[in-house]
Parts: structure tokens; sequence; C-alpha cells
């Protein structure tokens, strides 16, 4: 069973310097239909303006992932690190025991375009973490990448989660299958447009996915999707 959320359908948040548009609620969007599928609490869509971000703020005890489509984003959190992450990299932070971060756009006239990205943690107050990995999501298309799992494997983050992440750009008349463990996912289309299961979906699109084996995705103009294998 497929049940679509349009990208319509989101909330949007305008504040001027931050568009967002949260397919679950969040801050203060609060729908109790809309808390999130599964594992999967948060995917907000953020478009950043020049010179602007989000300042030094905390968190715990949640798993959050970050994937740039346009510009770079300035990370700096108490673990130390330090880094510019750019299109074709994901970030991920274990917020664990807790962590303060702050994520700014450094370009004086570039927007930062992103998906921010929760998962609830299958394990509390862990120590917390920060990684960045550039991968071949785009370098490699019609094929799905493995970016997040439980058990690191194919060179993928470890993340503490009943999840996993993959990633795929589907070229013009190409398409990929994926064989869910649990039966469960959500798929979010981040650039383009494809077909699913029949459905037509576009940028900005999410897909709950329940008791489906195999799920094929396809594509008549290209396009790139996020899909969550969820326990």
């Amino acid at each position: 069973m497929l049940v679509i959320r349009r990208a319509a359908e989101r909330y949007h948040a305008d504040h001027g310097w931050l568009n967002s548009n949260f397919s679950f609620s969040f801050a203060d969007y609060y729908d109790p239909a809309q808390m999130g599928f599964r594992a999967l609490r948060v995917i907000n869509e953020d478009y950043v303006a020049p010179a602007q971000g989000f300042g030094k703020h905390p968190h715990r005890d949640m798993e959050i992932l970050t994937y740039v489509l346009e510009g770079a984003v300035k990370h700096e959190d108490t673990t130390g690190a330090s880094e510019t992450l750019t299109p074709g990299e994901l970030q991920h932070m274990s917020a664990g025991s807790g962590v303060r971060h702050s994520e700014m756009n450094p370009s004086e006239t570039e927007t930062l375009h992103l998906l921010q990205i929760w998962l609830v943690p299958n394990a509390l107050g862990i120590q917390p973490k920060y990684e960045q990995q550039r991968f071949k999501v785009q370098d490699e298309p019609n094929k799905l990448h493995l970016l997040a799992s439980k058990d690191a494997r194919e060179g993928s983050f470890k993340i503490y989660s009943d999840a996993e992440l993959l990633a795929a750009t589907v070229e013009k008349g190409s398409s990929v299958t994926h064989d869910f463990k649990g039966g469960y996912g959500w798929l979010q289309v981040a650039r383009g447009s494809v077909t699913v299961q029949g459905h037509a979906l576009k940028a900005g699109d999410g897909v709950a996915i329940t008791a489906e084996k195999t799920l094929q995705i396809s594509s008549d103009e290209g396009g790139e999707v996020l899909l969550f294998d969820l326990d």
C-alpha cells in the first residue's frame, strides 16, 4: 500500500531568511496525523538565504542527516567538528547524550537548498559523533546507493536507528528496484519526477510504503530520490 504526501500538502513556513516545507509535525506545526512514519520523524526541505542559517542550538537522542541539493552548509558542533557540506555529500550527526551545533549558509550570493532528516534512535545516551562523506549518487546513476545503515555495510554511515537510507539518480527512461527487508518504507523525491507503482511523483512528493516487498522506481524525464527502508 502506498500513501502519497504531495509536495503541496506539506506545511510551509516562511521566515524571510528561511523557507521550509515540513512533511511531518515540526516546530510550530502540529498535526497528530503527521507525526512521522516508523523511525522517520522529520523530513524538512529548507531554503536558506545567503549568509543566514541556524545558530548554535542543542539536540539529544536523535539521528540527524543532512542532504544538500544546492549551495553549501557550514557545520560546527561541540564535538569539535567544523566542516563544509556540498551537493553529493551526506552529513550524519548522532546527537546522543547531547550536542550543540550550527548550520549556516556561508555564501554571500547563493541560496542553500537542503533536506533535513531526523530518525528516532534505537539507543539512548550514546556518545555524540559527527561525520560526512561524498557518495556517488550523481556519478553512478540508475543504482540505489546505500548511504546509512545499522551495520555500516557497503561503506555507509553507521546509524543508531531502525532504518536504512538509500539514494538514486534515475535517468530518463531508466529504473531502479528495491526489495524491502520488512515491507515498510518512505520515498522522498528530491529532484525531477519519477513513477512508482503507476503513481506519478514530482520533487517534494513523499510516499509512505506499507506491506510492499518490492518497489520499482522509473522516470520518463529524470529524477533523484531518497528511499528509507524501515523496520
